[in-house]
C-alpha cells in the first residue's frame, strides 16, 4: 500500500482527485442529502475529474488508502472503465479495510454484466459464511440484487433462500436485520448518481 503522507505522487493526485470540495466523504450516502444547486455543481466537478485522470493515475489511487480507492472506484464507475473490474473485485473480496467497499459495489453493478455478478457472488460466499465478520455484506447483497433486477438474473436466490446464507448471516448479527429489497434501492439511488454524472461525462468527450 502507498501511504500519502511519504509519497508525493500520491499526495498530488489526492490533492487533484479526492479531496476538491470534500469528495471522498461526499461520496456515498451523502450524495443523496446535496440539495439541486449543490448536486448540479457536484456532478459537473465529479465529471470533469473522471475525464482527467488517465489510467495509469487511476492505479496509484487503487495503490492508496481507502479514501483513495474510494473515489478511485466512483470515478472508474462513472467513466466505465471495465478494465479494472478484476482489481476491483480483488479488493472487495480482500476487504482490508473500511468504507471503500460500498464504491466497488457501485462500480460494478453500473458495469452490468454477469462477469460483475460473479464477483459479488463470491464476495458473499465467502462473507456470509464468516457471521463473525460484518462489512460489505448488505451493500454486495444489495447489488446483486439490482443487476438481477436489471439483467434478469437469479444470482441471489440460493443466498436468500428460507434458513439460507443471508438468514444464519442475521442471526448472529448484533445490529438490527437488513431488508434485502432496502440494500437493492440504496444502491439503485447511487448508481442512478452515477448515470447522472456519466451523462455529463459523455458530454465533455463529445466535446473534446
Amino acid at each position: 500500500m502507498r501511504h500519502v503522507q511519504s509519497d508525493p505522487e500520491l499526495q498530488d493526485l489526492v490533492r487533484r482527485f479526492v479531496t476538491p470540495d470534500r469528495r471522498y466523504l461526499r461520496l456515498g450516502g451523502g450524495l443523496l442529502r446535496l440539495d439541486p444547486i449543490e448536486r448540479s455543481a457536484f456532478v459537473r466537478d465529479l465529471a470533469q475529474a473522471a475525464y482527467e485522470i488517465t489510467p495509469a493515475e487511476l492505479g496509484i489511487l487503487f495503490e492508496g488508502g481507502w479514501r483513495e480507492r474510494k473515489t478511485a472506484a466512483w470515478l472508474v464507475a462513472v467513466a466505465h472503465r471495465t478494465e479494472f473490474r478484476d482489481l476491483i473485485g480483488r479488493l472487495l473480496l480482500a476487504s482490508e479495510g473500511p468504507y471503500a467497499g460500498a464504491a466497488y459495489c457501485v462500480a460494478l453493478a453500473k458495469f452490468g454484466t454477469a462477469a460483475d455478478a460473479e464477483l459479488l457472488s463470491a464476495y458473499l460466499d465467502h462473507h456470509l459464511s464468516r457471521p463473525d465478520l460484518d462489512y460489505d455484506q448488505a451493500v454486495v447483497l444489495g447489488a446483486l440484487l439490482y443487476l438481477d433486477e436489471i439483467l434478469g438474473f437469479e444470482y441471489t436466490t440460493r443466498f436468500l433462500a428460507p434458513d439460507g446464507p443471508w438468514d444464519r448471516w442475521l442471526e448472529v448479527r448484533a445490529v438490527a436485520a437488513l431488508e434485502p429489497q432496502y440494500c437493492r434501492r440504496a444502491v439503485k439511488h447511487l448508481c442512478a448518481f452515477v448515470d447522472e454524472t456519466a451523462e455529463a461525462f459523455v458530454s465533455l468527450d463529445c466535446g473534446s
